[in-house]
């Protein structure tokens, strides 16, 4: 039997996680496109990791709470193929893109898509805010 009151507080913990993910990226990029050194630190990047780790631990705990499947909740199915593009834009908005102008753009699509991303979780649609 699954018990359902682990959800609400597992939700709380997914939204906080993801605010601070998209912060955390946002300060980075914006970090990474003024020149400065400190976004790319060791103890920056493996923070990054833990707190995307723990969002994506968060998040399948909830489908599996929620019984959900992403080829039957299609707004979920959307929103994992759209995590892998973000993770991708995101590195090469990072680091990866050869140019400041290169980078500048990677990191727009970026945070394009986690704002995409958000939209859907919130909407369960997978359209979004777009539908």
């Amino acid at each position: 039997m699954i018990d359902l009151a682990w959800v609400p507080p597992i939700r709380q913990a997914h939204l906080a996680l993801v605010v601070v993910s998209g912060l955390l990226f946002s300060l980075r990029g914006a970090g990474v496109l003024a020149g400065a050194r400190w976004p790319l630190h060791r103890w920056l990047r493996a923070g990054s990791v833990v707190v995307d780790t723990l969002l994506l631990m968060a998040g399948a705990t909830l489908w599996t709470l929620l019984q959900l499947h992403p080829l039957r909740e299609h707004w979920l199915g959307v929103k994992l193929v759209l995590l892998v593009l973000y993770i991708a834009l995101g590195s090469w908005a990072l680091q990866r893109a050869a140019s400041t102008a290169a980078r500048a753009a990677f990191f727009i699509a970026a945070l394009t898509v986690f704002a995409t991303l958000f939209s859907i979780g919130w909407t369960r649609h997978p359209l979004g805010l777009w539908r």
